[in-house]
């Protein structure tokens, strides 16, 4: 398993070594394959394309990035910044890599205990294929209904067999490097990677038709509910049966080289205070008056570009917000910036723009 591994080692040291006038490059790229770009620049440009790719974008997002905690507590996977160092594999010849900011994820995994092991705890938990990366596995399944949803209007319109294909290439084409980038910041092992890449896939394609338009808002308060108590149950299940949850936190403060690297949005209740936040902004902001006048209402293309471009202009400082000192304010924090997420991009941003704009626009017709 080592010279598994070291394999993934020597690949990361040729990207970084081979190709150093690339590294702007993979550092841009694993930021665009970042899941926190999915709210913040792909779920807005594909909801003000269409209302139900954005949905599904948004929808396929917090999902996927659930499973993927989860996921990482019960599949073991080291990431290669620290193995370096941890693994003695390079004791004698060191490894030519350097870290960069965005290498020093924590990584949320679980590591059994000696004690589990008869248990069968240890073969679960410490599988060779580790945990998929999240970057691949989550960005995969979200762009799914984007990259569907050009290749039938590509099809409709285009009758050579080589550009219908074009959106599908360009899927793969841009996971392919979302994957590589991440191998090239020590980010994730390739065969992380490639477990990522097939899982987001197959997540995309059997989610994207079942994706809830608009549903009750008890729906969607209940699904935020349930991811917020599934995964807080399921850790502390974990933590009972005597898994030590945060061993990644530990390695990630330990081997990066700078201690403000170490991320506080990668820690393991930060993704899911996201998406349980977001869960319950879509349902406030489908149900919202603002959504309602609006979706009667329909916007042109030009309101459609001054309405993502408003959006931008505040998802943007709204991101960069400071962070609470305090961790267990940092989730509330958190929880509530995304739930005003949904809020802003579906109901109040469209509502403002339509006001304003609303001496352009033809009345609407009766039928």
């Amino acid at each position: 398993m080592e010279s598994h591994l070291g394999a993934g080692i020597a690949m990361a040291e040729a990207l970084q070594n081979q190709l150093p006038w690339l590294e702007n490059v993979w550092l841009w790229v694993t930021f665009l394959g970042d899941p926190k770009s999915l709210f913040l620049f792909y779920f807005p440009a594909a909801y003000y394309t269409s209302r139900r790719v954005g949905i599904a974008v948004l929808w396929i997002s917090l999902i996927t990035e659930w499973l993927n905690l989860v996921f990482k507590w019960f599949l073991f996977g080291d990431r290669p910044y620290w193995w370096v160092h941890e693994s003695g594999y390079y004791s004698h010849a060191p490894a030519q890599v350097h870290q960069f900011p965005s290498s020093c994820e924590t990584g949320p995994g679980g590591k059994p205990q000696t004690s589990l092991s008869p248990c069968g705890w240890g073969l679960l938990l410490d599988s060779p294929a580790g945990s998929p990366s999240g970057h691949c596995m989550i960005t995969g399944a979200a762009l799914w209904p984007i990259m569907t949803a050009i290749s039938s209007q590509v099809a409709s319109r285009a009758h050579s067999r080589w550009v219908r294909v074009i959106p599908s290439l360009a899927y793969c084409t841009f996971l392919l490097a979302v994957g590589l980038s991440r191998i090239f910041l020590l980010a994730h092992f390739p065969h992380q990677v490639l477990a990522g890449l097939i899982t987001g896939a197959v997540l995309g394609w059997l989610m994207a038709p079942r994706v809830p338009m608009e549903r009750e808002l008890s729906f969607y308060g209940l699904t935020s509910l349930a991811l917020l108590l599934g995964a807080s149950l399921i850790y502390w299940i974990l933590v009972t049966l005597g898994l030590d949850l945060s061993w990644s936190i530990r390695l990630a403060s330990k081997w990066c080289e700078r201690p403000e690297w170490v991320h506080v949005d990668s820690r393991p209740f930060a993704s899911l205070s996201r998406d349980s936040g977001a869960a319950l902004g879509l349902g406030i902001a489908l149900h919202s008056p603002c959504y309602t006048q609006v979706r009667r209402a329909q916007l042109g293309h030009g309101q459609k570009i001054a309405c993502l471009v408003l959006a931008m202009g505040l998802l943007g400082p709204l991101d960069w917000l400071g962070h609470p000192p305090q961790i267990s304010l940092f989730y509330i924090f958190n929880f509530l910036k995304f739930t005003l997420w949904p809020c802003l991009v579906l109901a109040l941003v469209p509502w403002v723009v339509h006001m304003f704009s609303a001496q352009e626009t033809p009345p609407i017709r009766s039928s």
